[in-house]
């Protein structure tokens, strides 16, 4: 199976190599960047479908590559570092990062993160109709409404905006900063605290009948994604 370009950012040739073998073992196509610089060109020039990123580059931090990507792309960004802190790993993922996995990594995790990126593609692409389905989750963008097994949710606007969010990024982990930002226009405690009750509740309504739940994944400490249910 033909699939679009990986751009490897790895300055530590045993992990590029690592990655690369198993990049192309499972026939994905892969182009390769030694420092931060270069990433950003490879990036403008070949348009990768995912960008798979060290941060502890030679040259330029990889928070600071995430930032100028960002700042003209979209393309899915999964930082794979050596630095395993709470606080390093909202840095990236408040920058604009899609993922982060810690070194050392399974091969197998690193494909399954590859994977949860091209289906978030999928949903991108998606979410620009007017109808989002995940499992039996429906989210009708042109109406305004939610359902649950064809179920109209109830929902209040802050609980129906969080529920858009999660979808229109599903796959992608969403700090509270973020999240945030985009449901207040703030990141303040308070507005941190008050994110954690509508998620609850909102969890709550997803349920279904047997009180199960497996759209909303909470990173603990650092925010929530919508899994792609099957």
């Amino acid at each position: 199976m033909n699939k679009n370009t990986i751009l490897v950012v790895e300055d530590d040739s045993t992990v590029r190599n690592l990655i690369t073998a198993t990049l192309k073992s499972h026939d994905y196509k892969y182009i390769v960047a030694e420092n931060g610089e270069s990433a950003i060109a490879m990036t403008a020039t070949h348009n990768p479908e995912v960008i798979l990123l060290d941060l502890g580059l030679p040259d330029i931090d990889g928070v600071q590559v995430i930032e100028r990507i960002r700042s003209w792309s979209g393309v899915p960004i999964v930082v794979i570092s050596a630095r395993s802190e709470d606080n390093d790993k909202i840095a990236a993922l408040d920058a604009g990062a899609d993922d982060y996995i810690t070194k050392p990594f399974s091969v197998a995790e690193l494909l399954a993160r590859v994977r949860v990126m091209q289906r978030r593609l999928a949903a991108l692409s998606a979410t620009e109709q007017p109808m989002f389905v995940n499992g039996s989750l429906r989210i009708d963008f042109a109406s305004g409404t939610a359902y649950l097994a064809e179920e109209e949710l109830h929902l209040t606007p802050i609980e129906y905006k969080l529920l858009c969010l999660l979808a229109q990024n599903a796959g992608k982990v969403l700090t509270h900063t973020y999240i945030t930002q985009k449901i207040w226009g703030s990141s303040w405690e308070n507005d941190v605290a008050s994110l954690r009750v509508f998620m609850a509740n909102l969890r709550k309504k997803l349920e279904n009948e047997q009180g199960e739940q497996s759209f909303i994944q909470t990173h603990v400490g650092i925010g929530y994604r919508m899994l792609k249910v099957d």
